[in-house]
């Protein structure tokens, strides 16, 4: 179980270096429309991405089996 949660813990580190490394210029303009926005409504969306997240790492592991 735990080098299935370090796996996971490592390709979202790649995939958002990746992300950010090639769209740098991209991030300083979404972070300056963020900034604009009510901090409930940022919190609110990440509250959502994160049970989002959760749910499908758990339902992978339920419906899934890892050899």
């Amino acid at each position: 179980m735990l080098k299935f949660i370090l796996f996971g813990v490592g390709f979202i580190l790649l995939f958002e270096g990746l992300v950010y490394f090639f769209f740098a210029n991209k991030i300083k303009n979404i972070l300056q429309i963020i900034s604009v926005y009510n901090t409930e409504k940022v919190k609110l969306f990440s509250t959502i991405m994160v049970l989002l997240g959760v749910s499908l790492i758990y339902f992978t592991f339920k419906y899934y089996e890892f050899k």
